[in-house]
C-alpha cells in the first residue's frame, strides 16, 4: 500500500470533463452582524472522468446536495474552482452562465414536488426549450414527443398533468426535461429515494440506458448504498463537508480505508442471520457545521482517534467520555443564555451552566477512572463552577487532545504557524484511491485489525 501524500483526485491521462479544486461554500457569511458562517462544502477537491458516473454518499447534512447545486451554479460557490472542459463556471455571469447551463442539468430528488402541477406534461419538458429559443414551436414540440419516447412514456401523455402520473412515472418526465437540451453532465439528486423498490430498479435501468445511449457523464447523489455500488464507477465518500474517501466502487465497498468508510458501510443491513459481519455504532452525531472540529472533520466520532502515548491503553469507555464530555463544554460554550439565567447567576443561584455532576455520573459513573485522569475531570469541573467553559476545554486538549483535533502531539496546542493540523489525502491502493486521515501515515499507521481490536 502507497503512502505518499497526494492531492484529493489527480488521475493522470484520464479524459476529464469536471475539474473540482478546493471548493467551498458557505452560508451567512458576511451577512449584517457578521457571524460564524455554515461550513456546508469545506475544501472539496474531485475530478469526474467524462462518461463515468460517480457516486457521492454521506449521512444526512454532510453537503451532498450542496455540493450538486455549487457544481451547477444553483449556489453560488464561496472559493474554489469548478472547471468544465477547462472553463471556470464560477466566474460566469449574465449570457455566458445562461449559454452554459444548456450542458449542465440536474434531475432533483421529490418527482412529486419538482413539476409543476399547473402545466400539462408537454409544456414541463418543452420549458427548457421555449426558455433557450430552441428552434421552431413545431420542432420543439416534435422533440418533447420524442423524449416521452426515449423515457418509456406515451406521446399521448403530452396534454395530461403531473397529477395524473405514478411516482416513476413523474421522475420519467423529470429525466425527460433534464434531456431536453442534450446535456452533457447531469447532477442526479437522490433520483429514487421516494420511490417503491421495483420502481427505483426500472428508474435506475433508464439512467444507464440514457448513459450508454447519449454518452452522458453523471454525479450520483444518494444514501442508498445497495444502488451506489449497482450504478457507479467510482464512489466519493462525504462527511461535514469534506471528501473522506475517494476511488473505484468495488474497491472501496471491499476494502474500504477511511475509518467514515468503514463505519458508513459497516451499516448496511446483513440479510444472512448467521453472518458474523463486524459492525461499528458511531457515538454521538455529525457536529454543527457551523462550528466544525479545529482539525479532522470526524475527530469527534472516530473509533480510532489517535491518542497521546500516555492515554494509549486507557479505558475505551473512559476515553470515549472524554471526547463526549469536551463536545458537551463546547455545546454550553455556545449556547445563549436567558435573562432569568443571567440574573440567576448574579444572584449565586444554580443554572444549567453550573454543575457537570450529572454529565460527570452519565459518563463516568458506571467505569473505573484512573487517578491522574480523575484529577484533571476535577480541575476541569472547578473550571466550570466558575463559569470558565473555555479554560476547561483548553485543558481539555492540553492532555487529552492529539493531531487527530489540530494539535501537535504532546504540546496541546497547534503547528508552528499556530494553525490546526489539517488531515492529508494518501493513496491508498494502486488504483489511485484517496483517505483524508491520519492513520495513513507512516508515523501514525495501526494493524488492519485495530477496530477489532478496540470495537470487537
Amino acid at each position: 500500500m502507497s503512502q505518499e501524500t497526494v492531492t484529493p483526485d489527480e488521475r493522470p491521462g484520464r479524459d476529464t470533463m469536471v475539474e473540482v479544486r478546493n471548493l467551498k461554500t458557505y452560508y451567512e457569511q458576511g451577512g449584517l452582524f457578521g457571524g460564524t458562517p455554515v461550513k456546508a462544502v469545506d475544501g472539496v477537491s474531485f475530478d469526474i472522468e467524462r462518461g463515468e458516473t460517480l457516486g457521492l454518499v454521506g449521512e444526512s447534512g454532510c453537503g451532498k446536495t450542496t455540493l450538486g447545486r455549487t457544481l451547477l451554479q444553483l449556489e453560488e460557490a464561496t472559493a474554489g474552482e469548478i472547471r468544465f472542459d477547462g472553463v471556470d463556471v464560477t466566474t460566469l455571469s449574465g449570457e455566458e452562465l445562461y449559454e452554459w447551463r444548456q450542458n449542465a442539468q440536474m434531475v432533483f430528488q421529490d418527482p412529486e414536488s419538482s413539476l409543476n402541477d399547473r402545466m400539462t406534461i408537454g409544456e414541463i419538458i418543452r420549458e427548457p426549450l421555449d426558455v433557450h429559443d430552441w428552434k421552431t414551436a413545431r420542432e420543439r414540440k416534435q422533440k418533447v414527443r420524442d423524449l416521452l419516447d426515449t423515457v418509456g412514456l406515451k406521446r399521448e401523455h403530452y396534454y395530461r398533468y403531473p397529477h395524473q402520473f405514478s411516482g416513476g412515472q413523474r421522475q420519467r418526465i423529470g429525466i425527460a426535461r433534464t434531456l431536453a437540451l442534450e446535456p452533457d453532465f447531469i447532477v442526479l439528486d437522490e433520483p429514487v429515494s421516494a420511490l417503491d423498490v421495483s420502481v427505483q430498479a426500472e428508474i435506475i435501468n433508464l439512467l444507464e440506458d440514457l448513459q450508454d445511449e447519449f454518452g452522458l457523464t453523471y454525479l450520483f447523489i444518494a444514501h442508498d448504498l445497495s444502488v451506489v455500488r449497482h450504478i457507479c464507477d467510482r464512489v466519493a465518500v462525504m462527511y461535514l463537508g469534506h471528501i473522506m474517501e475517494i476511488g473505484p466502487t468495488e474497491e472501496l465497498f471491499s476494502d474500504p480505508a477511511n475509518p467514515y468508510t468503514q463505519s458508513l458501510l459497516s451499516a448496511i443491513p446483513e440479510p444472512d442471520p448467521t453472518s458474523t459481519k463486524q459492525r461499528f455504532t458511531l457515538r454521538g452525531t455529525p457536529p454543527n457545521p457551523r462550528y466544525p472540529p479545529e482539525g479532522c472533520p470526524f475527530a469527534t466520532r472516530c473509533p480510532v482517534r489517535i491518542r497521546p502515548p500516555e492515554y494509549e491503553h486507557l479505558d475505551e469507555e473512559v476515553w470515549e467520555g472524554i471526547g463526549t464530555l469536551r463536545e458537551v463544554l463546547r455545546e454550553r460554550e455556545r449556547a445563549e443564555r436567558t435573562v432569568r439565567e443571567r440574573i440567576g447567576e448574579l444572584l449565586g443561584r444554580e443554572s444549567r451552566f453550573k454543575s457537570l455532576d450529572e454529565t460527570y455520573d452519565e459518563l463516568f459513573g458506571d467505569v473505573a477512572v484512573p487517578e491522574d485522569v480523575q484529577s484533571v475531570l476535577d480541575d476541569v469541573a472547578d473550571l466550570v463552577e466558575n463559569d470558565d467553559e473555555a479554560a476547561a476545554l483548553a485543558l481539555l486538549a492540553e492532555e487529552f487532545a492529539s493531531v487527530c483535533d489540530g494539535h501537535a502531539d504532546g504540546s496541546g496546542g497547534f503547528d508552528e504557524d499556530d494553525e490546526p493540523i489539517q488531515p492529508e489525502y494518501h493513496s491508498v491502493s494502486v488504483s489511485g484511491r484517496k483517505s483524508f486521515c491520519h492513520r495513513h501515515a507512516e508515523a501514525y499507521r495501526e494493524p488492519d485489525d485495530v477496530l477489532d481490536e478496540r470495537h470487537g
